[in-house]
């Protein structure tokens, strides 16, 4: 077998360790008095700057946009929930802080369109390392992250947030699940985006009315 002349031996690398062993060292000279005044002139220079201090909690900074603060679990414009309980966001969570069990849709009882919907969903937020890996792995963006940081409290228990916690509100033409899909429509036009809201909302109010009677 040809040896390859790049690849180093081990009574090469044996040697080199050696020499370096045995190398001297190198000089060690103080550095000259300007580039000692050059390093403080760094931290003499920041006395002048403006300290970035507000009287927190009167006064609250603006946060940056990609933020990441507590989770939210959003809706479709007609109120279902994006949540299809697939789990995935528990399996990417690596500090084990989300707990999700699926259940299934039925005619009567439908949260989501498909199949399932997130029977439960708990973040523990003592465990929770903001990372926002949870937000990458959901096929459905039902899973996003506010700007709302103030988490602390008094209790290890209420740091445990639940599915309605997380919930976000019904906004205007949104209706409370469980109801149906919108009439003429399947899951797939929910997660292409081409259910709009309040038409759909009505149509389905319409049909979840008529059904109860």
């Amino acid at each position: 077998m040809v040896e390859n002349p790049l690849t180093p031996h081990s009574k090469d690398l044996g040697l080199v360790a050696a020499e370096a062993a045995n190398a001297p060292i190198a000089e060690q000279v103080p550095a000259s008095f300007f580039k000692q005044l050059l390093g403080f002139w760094v931290t003499f220079i920041t006395i002048f700057k403006k300290v970035n201090t507000v009287e927190y909690p009167e006064v609250k900074e603006p946060t940056a946009e990609r933020f990441h603060g507590r989770h939210q679990l959003n809706r479709y414009e007609d109120g279902l929930e994006k949540c299809i309980g697939c789990e995935l966001c528990a399996w990417a969570c690596p500090a084990d802080a989300i707990l999700v069990e699926g259940a299934n849709n039925t005619e009567e009882e439908r949260f989501s369109p498909g199949e399932r919907y997130g029977k439960v969903y708990q973040i523990n937020y003592l465990r929770c390392v903001f990372c926002g890996l949870c937000i990458e792995a959901c096929p459905t963006r039902a899973l996003t992250m506010t700007n709302e940081y103030e988490l602390a409290d008094d209790s290890r228990g209420k740091l445990i947030f639940e599915k309605e916690d997380l919930l976000a509100p019904l906004r205007q033409g949104m209706l409370q699940p469980p109801h149906p899909m919108a009439p003429g429509t399947d899951h797939l036009d929910y997660y292409r985006g081409t259910i709009t809201g309040s038409d759909s909302a009505k149509s389905a109010e319409h049909v979840h009315g008529a059904t109860d009677a």
